[in-house]
């Protein structure tokens, strides 16, 4: 049973609960809750509780899993190199230390398919990633057959050499050791296309941004013939007299009905927005007990007037804009805490403020959220949306197609022109699917360096990266050192092997590609031109994800200057609004004396600003109205 969704709408409380009920319900069958998300939060759902004795616990570590793999299998890998390819064991070992599979969901998806080959337990609940990389887990059976497939394009040298000088070839422990595999990975599709054993269980929230992640969810899923039949809409407000829950009920419903005829096929069970966090043993237990069937024929409460957004009292310590030197602006935090609309609201109130510069506005994240914010449709290519402000999703897994393409092509050419031999009849072979052993993290480094070109031809002044969610963040920043001693190894293979190895043009494009990394690199730790704001909401589990970013960023040298506390609630509310104001306030505390070299903006949560006259009204709100640097 798999919880999956945009960042910050549940999937951890949802999984949690659900396994704990299982757990509390039939104490005589054996259940495991598992995380892939590289930002874990499931200790922190549980809070130190004691779950029952037929219930496990763990947060998969990627890193743990590979070496694990490594150790167990380093010795098969190098023989099947070394049998199939000219390279040498000094080749043989930097290729294997570093192109590994090193991808979290390439070894979350091996861990689980092994807990079920095994039938340790009577069900697994999986609390996955993000949407984006939760679509990468799900398609992980493709990409293990790509690695596979490099794997035995190794041995079918070996195996044609045999053939041909014994008359015959008997399969070997090593031809075993991928058939295994190829195995383990069909059991495991099999499994997740069976309506019987296995469901997914999309979760939302009744908010534009968070419905239309969902919609292009559910289509992928149908692609991948993954049942899905329930989804969770979470966090509903109560119907009651109160402004502001009115407002959030009324804002809910009207996004529910309008796309409720996309969603004919699915039942949608509401949970409501609970007045206390929902954390530890006992409120995770309650979790379910107020659920119901979604009702989108309720009446609807009192419209905020948005013309007065920027007047109302919505925030606290407006933050000063970015210096005037600054050309790299990040927003990064937990999923679902508002990244996107901050760093839209940024974007247009500097396109509006900086006459005569260009704000270049662009999304990593895989499940990209500009084009629903912004109302307007974004792309994998620049799009002018008002004058100096230009924004684009960039489409990070596409633009690695499009150089394995090339690479494949200039291969073709150059072996084509060379005697064919046994060898090269192989080695042609090997050396295409030679990126399919790439280390993870190369397709997004690969969209970064896309941007670095746009820096180096100063179209842009600044540029602010709406990222992806904290752990997947992480692991991008952390990349480029991984991608740097990748090509390096494939430089010297250039040099070792040129006589072979002769492809002129995408040695240019990885020359290319080393100095944009490096230049990111440079430009990341350059605290006078790039910065990262931190969004956070005010929850225990919010807060814990947020010092582990500003932590990393502070070993990395990447200066935090700014942290939005968004979603916050009005202190005019109900006996539900002020319960939630009153929980809020110790947090707001914690986390001013936790960051004290940080900016603190508080945001008051109202309404959902969507498109461009809404986001220049927050971003007049969240900015002092001179331009000067944020005192540190």
């Amino acid at each position: 049973m798999l919880f999956g969704g945009k960042g910050g709408v549940g999937k951890t409380t949802c999984a949690s609960a659900t396994a704990l009920h299982y757990a509390f319900n039939y104490p005589k069958s054996s259940y495991l809750l598992v995380s892939t998300d590289p930002a874990h939060s499931l200790l922190d759902s549980i809070a130190g509780s004691s779950v029952p004795s037929n219930l496990e616990l763990e947060e998969l570590d990627a890193q743990t899993c590979l070496t694990t793999f490594k150790v167990q299998h380093d010795e098969k890998l190098r023989e099947i190199a070394s049998r199939g390819t000219f390279l040498d064991d000094e080749d043989i070992s930097r290729f294997l230390d570093l192109s590994l599979p090193g991808l979290d969901e390439l070894m979350a998806f091996l861990e689980i398919s092994k807990l079920v080959e095994k039938k340790s337990y009577n069900c697994i609940f999986v609390d996955t990633a993000p949407t984006g990389h939760t679509l990468r887990l799900l398609a992980m059976p493709e990409l293990i057959r790509k690695w596979l497939g490099a794997l035995d394009a190794l041995l079918a040298k070996h195996r044609y050499i045999r053939r041909h000088f014994t008359r015959s070839y008997s399969q070997d422990e090593l031809d075993e050791f991928l058939k295994e595999l190829y195995a383990s990975v069909n059991r495991m599709e099999t499994l997740l296309r069976d309506t019987v054993s296995c469901c997914f269980i999309p979760v939302m929230l009744a908010e534009e941004l968070s419905i239309r992640e969902t919609l292009t969810f559910l289509d992928e899923l149908k692609r991948l013939r993954i049942p899905v039949s329930n989804i969770v809409v979470n966090r509903l407000y109560a119907d009651n007299m109160c402004p502001v829950c009115a407002d959030g009920r009324s804002s809910q419903i009207r996004e529910l009905r309008r796309h409720l005829s996309e969603l004919p096929e699915y039942y949608l069970w509401g949970v409501p927005f609970y007045m206390e966090e929902v954390r530890g043993l006992q409120s995770l237990k309650a979790f379910w007990e107020g659920i119901s069937v979604v009702n989108v024929h309720a009446a609807e409460g009192p419209q905020v007037d948005f013309a007065t957004f920027s007047q109302s009292i919505l925030i606290e310590g407006p933050g000063a804009l970015p210096p005037l030197e600054t050309t790299l602006l990040l927003f990064a935090g937990k999923g679902g805490v508002g990244k996107t609309t901050l760093a839209c609201a940024t974007a247009v109130r500097l396109s509006r403020d900086l006459e005569g510069k260009e704000v270049f506005l662009f999304s990593t994240d895989p499940a990209h959220s500009l084009s629903a914010c912004l109302d307007m449709q974004i792309g994998p290519e620049p799009v002018k949306l008002a004058p100096g402000l230009t924004a684009m999703e960039i489409d990070a897994e596409a633009e690695f197609e499009r150089f394995k393409t090339h690479y494949a092509e200039e291969l073709r050419i150059f072996l084509g022109a060379i005697s064919p031999n046994i060898d090269f009849a192989f080695d042609r072979e090997v050396m295409e699917r030679i990126m399919d052993l790439s280390p993870p993290g190369l397709d997004e480094v690969m969209a970064l360096s896309q941007v670095m070109s746009l820096v180096a031809q100063n179209q842009y002044d600044i540029f602010i990266l709406d990222s992806a969610p904290t752990g997947h963040l992480l692991r991008l920043l952390e990349s480029p050192e991984l991608i740097d001693q990748w090509l390096k190894v494939f430089f010297n293979l250039f040099i070792k092997y040129r006589q072979i190895f002769r492809l002129p043009k995408i040695s240019r494009r990885l020359v290319q590609m080393s100095k944009e990394i490096k230049q990111l690199q440079s430009l990341l730790r350059d605290q006078a031109r790039s910065a990262l704001f931190a969004v956070t909401i005010l929850t225990e589990m919010a807060l814990s994800e947020t010092i582990k970013l500003v932590t990393t960023c502070e070993r990395m040298g990447i200066r935090v200057p700014m942290l939005f506390m968004n979603l916050a609630t009005p202190p005019d509310g109900c006996g539900w609004c002020s319960v939630q104001y009153e929980r809020e306030l110790k947090l707001k505390q914690r986390i001013r004396a936790d960051f004290p070299d940080s900016h603190h903006v508080l945001v008051y949560r109202r309404g959902e600003p969507r498109g461009l006259h809404k986001l220049e009204a927050l971003g007049n709100a969240l900015y002092q109205s001179v331009h000067e640097e944020v005192l540190i």
